[in-house]
């Protein structure tokens, strides 16, 4: 997503609110929900789900385990659930070569760095750097180097790109910004 013309480069992160969260959230919500229904339900020796007799499970210790799970899975989903509401990680990457220079702005948790805004001018890129890492968790980072900022990352480390398209993402990039690519 972004917009681009001959002096200006804006490109718009997604942050939190993908429907992958949404997703995950709302499962392991459900799931520790019943656990934690199971676990009560053990403990006042009444059938809170139909499907597990309360005589079938013990409280002590099987009730207060799931119970423990139930309670450790809401505060997760409620985490995530928070990301999603406020967006963490979303914003925008917005290069002027008109008026040399760069924006960059990402939604972080409340408090007093809540808004993460870095502006520079654009003669301070040094280069474009890719970071490649292969494996099971493959990461495939793009960055900014510059002078005084050091590496400023431009892309989520959980956005799967593949060679091929963090390799022409860094070329359009580097183009525009008219400066070297270094890494990969």
């Amino acid at each position: 997503m972004g917009w681009r013309s001959e002096y200006i480069w804006i490109e718009f992160i997604a942050g939190s609110r993908k429907t992958s969260n949404f997703c995950w959230a709302f499962i392991l919500f459900l799931g520790s929900l019943g656990f934690l229904l199971v676990g009560i339900s053990s403990y006042l020796d009444s059938n809170f789900i139909s499907l597990f007799p309360s005589q079938q499970i013990n409280f002590f210790p099987q009730g207060i385990v799931m119970s423990f799970y139930g309670i450790a899975g809401l505060f997760i989903s409620s985490y995530l659930w928070c990301t999603i509401t406020w967006n963490v990680g979303s914003g925008y990457d917005r290069f002027d070569r008109k008026e040399g220079i760069v924006c960059i702005f990402r939604w972080g948790f409340p408090g007093k760095n809540r808004r993460i805004f870095l502006r520079f001018l654009m003669k301070d890129i040094q280069s474009i750097r890719i970071e490649v890492k292969e494996g099971i968790y493959a990461r495939r980072v793009l960055y900014i180097e510059s002078r005084g900022l050091g590496a400023i990352p431009l892309n989520h480390t959980d956005e799967n790109l593949t060679p091929r398209e963090i390799e022409q993402r860094a070329a359009e990039l580097a183009y525009f910004l008219r400066v070297p690519i270094e890494g990969f």
